[in-house]
């Protein structure tokens, strides 16, 4: 899941956190409320840590607050370890049948999925909207970060954690290219010809960028999305779906360009391991430039426990922002732009202790929550930028993303067609990749986002 959600890798793959079960008792008072927490990670499997977090520090650092106050909880916690599909599945399920759990966590990618189907409710009129607005957290989330639990304009939960896009460089291969080791471009055109450059490097590829049906969410989410903000463009505007646009066909003319200069590797991206490859070959020292998550950074090449751990990363890797097509034509005329996923947690409407749902939602996203989190389970991007000042500190990267990405990122259409519409987007790039026109690849995708979604809810010219 974005999120990250480590979909955040591509996909968001979220540690998802459910709490609700059986409870008796009041929400006030010296009664006991007992409630259960349970969630899709495990102690010594998927996101070890954050299962860790949950039952070492969140429930008795909770029950002892509710203590404080009087109140007597009682919080079980169960692992479960399934797929990201399968939980979505099994919550869609509870929600709809009033059972499971009082708090849920979700995938920002499925908010609005959930909310037109009337399976979660916003926060206001859940818990109140003076109280609501009351809590504090708020003016430390970036308003592009509250839209991770947002659907049209309203809240439904408390974001927990996001990501950002960036283009990452070989310093060395940069050294080797004449180029610079502060490498920053400023348009499309800047990134082509520092591919160029690169091309004259023997034995590597100069750019990365993700294309094709192989790579799944990832084409998406770490190509045409990044480059579609950059022409100033959403997926999904004004209730309309981009299909055949010419900001659309301008994205496809650069993957085209991108690819038949040979910059980029075509064969990797009809490889069924194309994106592990591409992290190897990165790690290994054969590839320029990469368009990837911070996700790359902190759980690819880190040196401390990656998938493909680089031992000079820190002084070897560098990253730049991704530049718009050119200067100011980005989304909101801007000069740079992003894609972020992650999601956070929303309180199940049916639940029958929303009062104590709201105040667990509350503490876990506390500041001494997540600076708990971030202790037992190394650096990573909350939601809140207070923690992120503090906690990423010591990490140069991640400090970038935190504070010069966020306030610029873009996320993806939370709605239910989304997964159709980023299907047909990785066939149009492999088909441009693999040498079909510009035109021809635009028409096809044109075609299938409207037998996706319906012609009436595609905007084309």
């Amino acid at each position: 899941m974005a999120s990250n959600w480590r979909l955040f890798a591509a996909v968001v793959s979220v540690s998802s956190l459910l709490v609700g079960g059986a409870a008796c008792g009041s929400d006030s008072g010296g009664d006991t409320v007992t409630i259960t927490a349970n969630a899709i990670n495990s102690a010594g499997g998927k996101n070890a840590a954050e299962a860790k977090w949950i039952e070492d520090w969140v429930i008795p650092k909770f029950v002892a607050q509710q203590q404080a106050k009087g109140v007597t909880v009682q919080v079980k916690f169960q692992a479960t370890g399934v797929p990201d599909e399968d939980y979505k599945s099994r919550i869609a399920k509870d929600l709809k049948t009033g059972t499971g759990a009082d708090v849920v966590s979700l995938d920002g990618i499925w908010v609005g999925e959930f909310a037109e189907g009337e399976q979660i409710k916003p926060l206001d009129e859940l818990v109140g909207a003076d109280r609501v607005k009351a809590w504090d957290g708020w003016q430390h989330i970036p308003e592009t970060v509250q839209r991770l639990t947002s659907y049209n304009g309203t809240q439904y939960g408390i974001p927990q954690e996001t990501d950002g896009r960036v283009l990452f460089f070989n310093r060395k291969l940069f050294q080797q290219a004449g180029m610079p080791a502060d490498w920053q471009p400023t348009s499309w055109d800047q990134v082509l010809e520092a591919g160029r450059k690169l091309k004259a490097v023997p034995g590597i590829t100069p750019v990365q960028l993700n294309a094709g049906t192989s790579f799944g969410e990832a084409t998406t989410t770490q190509g045409v999305l990044p480059l579609l903000a950059g022409t100033g463009s959403n997926l999904f505007e004004n209730g309309k779906w981009v299909g055949n646009t010419a900001k659309l066909r301008k994205v496809l003319d650069f993957y085209r360009a991108l690819y038949g200069e040979q910059l980029g590797d075509a064969e990797l991206q009809q490889d069924a391991k194309g994106r592990e490859k591409s992290f190897e070959k990165f790690a290994k020292g054969q590839v320029g430039i990469l368009l990837e998550s911070d996700y790359f950074w902190r759980g690819v090449l880190n040196p401390r426990g990656g998938s493909f751990p680089m031992a000079d990363r820190d002084t070897q890797v560098g990253w730049a922002k991704i530049p718009a097509a050119t200067p100011g034509t980005g989304l909101n005329n801007q000069d740079f732009v992003s894609v972020s996923g992650g999601g956070g947690r929303v309180i199940n409407p049916k639940s029958k202790h929303v009062e104590m749902a709201w105040e667990l939602l509350q503490f876990m996203n506390s500041p001494e929550a997540f600076s708990a989190l971030i202790a037992g389970g190394g650096p990573r991007i909350t939601a809140r930028q207070d923690v992120n000042a503090d906690a990423l500190g010591e990490d140069p990267m991640l400090t970038f993303v935190s504070e010069q990405i966020l306030p610029i990122t873009s996320l993806r259409p939370a709605l239910p067609e989304y997964t159709k519409v980023s299907k047909a987007l990785a066939q149009a790039t492999l088909d441009v990749v693999t040498g079909k026109s510009t035109a021809d690849a635009a028409a096809a995708y044109g075609k299938a986002a409207e037998e996706a979604v319906g012609k009436d809810k595609v905007a084309g010219d």
